[in-house]
């Protein structure tokens, strides 16, 4: 088991690791963060609405499922979403720089992460 402190740490062992925060999906405050690169407040607050929006989609479609992650890709960087399995109404934020990643890797290393979380 790990605390949010030592996951958000273990997440910033990856490659091409920005920052990271965890975040509460009900009101878009984060519960921990760590890293730079990313206004991770404005960050938190954004993809919650992310989140939101996807799980509205998924309930409008019918679709009896669950988000594994939510993969954001811009020129430079990754953005990765990982509602926390472990503590509904919960989500890892994760920026990686596209360079000096292997995104592979660090998908692998988020799902790791999110199995040990614990609040």
């Amino acid at each position: 088991m790990a605390t949010i402190r030592q996951t958000l740490d273990e997440l910033m062992t990856c490659d091409g690791a920005m920052c990271a925060a965890v975040v509460d999906s009900e009101s878009g405050m984060m519960l921990g963060s760590t890293g730079s690169g990313v206004d991770l407040e404005v960050a938190a607050a954004g993809n919650t609405e992310v989140v939101r929006a996807k799980m509205k989609t998924m309930r409008g479609l019918g679709l009896n499922d669950v988000i594994d992650d939510i993969l954001i890709t811009l020129g430079k960087q990754y953005h990765l979403i990982r509602p926390c399995s472990r503590k509904e109404g919960t989500f890892v934020y994760f920026v990686l720089d596209k360079s000096k990643s292997n995104l592979a890797l660090a998908r692998r290393k988020l799902q790791d992460v999110d199995k040990q979380l614990t609040f």
